[in-house]
């Protein structure tokens, strides 16, 4: 995991005080998720997801959403070339690495809808013809909470359940603010970011994430959790099971990441926080009283961590 952690200290250097969210962009890609990144403009979305690219040595791609981009402009389209008086394939900014969906809430709901298809299956179809996307593949899409009711569609829970994990940059602190400012002072440090890892490296890594262990003891509580989801009476629709099945991809993907063969039930803990509050429905009322994290926090606060050896 040297590379992993060389590649994280890498992006810390042009990302600064966001050491939580960069892990879990390495865990996203590692267990084949993607990430909704909600904040202000400004906070650094787009240099995170091109900083990630680079230091992964991935294609990156990146669409600006409005409410006139179309489908075909996201997937690709075939067209007629007059030269040759054939039809030609000419693949959208969708066939890449990391692909950034910028705003992707102010596009309409048939254009959101056009990445269901590769978020869940890593392929595309342009005219009836299959394209399958470069590996590994991660989207990372952005939204700004503050226009939210200005033109703006949310998204519907079928695309958020695409997303592995929901995660809010907020603002740097002060000390934050005034290391970025002095170390942009004369340079942009996304210049002197290098290449670490290779496409291969996190294949590998997806592989190996595979086999680390869940023993019952984590299931157990695994499943407590997502079932007090279902149960909740503030909580009009709970955890499906795609979304038990995320989190167990995730929680493996931080155990390797951590050079651990087996998840622990912190794993859980830690991560349920980012998978299951925008994959939850509230009641009117639930809605109207709290969030859905404040709902997730709860939960996780009343279910007992065990504290067996969860290798037993």
């Amino acid at each position: 995991m040297e590379k992993i952690l060389k590649a994280k200290q890498a992006l810390q250097q042009v990302i600064y005080g966001k050491e939580t969210e960069i892990d879990l962009l390495f865990i996203a890609i590692i267990a084949g998720g993607h990430i909704l990144l909600e904040s202000a403009p400004g906070t650094g979305k787009t240099k995170l997801a091109k900083s990630f690219a680079k230091v992964m040595h991935g294609d990156f791609n990146r669409v600006q959403f409005t409410p006139d981009v179309l489908p075909s402009d996201v997937t690709g389209i075939r067209y007629f070339n007059p030269k040759y008086e054939t039809f030609e394939l000419r693949e959208g900014p969708v066939v890449t690495n990391v692909l950034l969906a910028d705003e992707i809430n102010r596009a309409t709901p048939k254009t959101q809808s056009s990445l269901l298809e590769v978020m869940e299956e890593y392929q595309v179809t342009i005219d009836g013809e299959t394209v399958t996307v470069p590996q590994p593949f991660i989207v990372l899409a952005t939204q700004n909470p503050v226009e939210s009711n200005y033109g703006t569609f949310p998204l519907p829970e079928a695309q958020l359940d695409r997303f592995l994990f929901k995660i809010n940059l907020g603002y740097p602190t002060r000390e934050e603010e005034k290391e970025i400012l002095q170390n942009y002072r004369l340079q942009d440090p996304y210049n002197e970011l290098e290449v670490i890892l290779e496409p291969e490296d996190i294949l590998e890594l997806r592989h190996q994430a595979k086999e680390v262990v869940m023993t019952d003891i984590v299931t157990d509580y695994l499943l407590d959790i997502v079932h007090e989801t279902r149960t909740h009476s503030e909580i009009e629709l709970g955890i499906s099971p795609r979304g038990v099945l995320a989190l167990m991809r995730a929680a493996q993907a931080k155990a390797l990441v951590e050079e651990r063969e087996y998840i622990t039930p912190q794993d859980i803990k830690t991560l349920a926080s980012y998978v299951f509050p925008h994959r939850l429905i509230l009641t009117m009322e639930g809605a109207i009283k709290k969030t859905a994290d404040d709902i997730v926090r709860q939960i996780l606060n009343q279910i007992p961590v065990p504290v067996e050896n969860v290798m037993n």
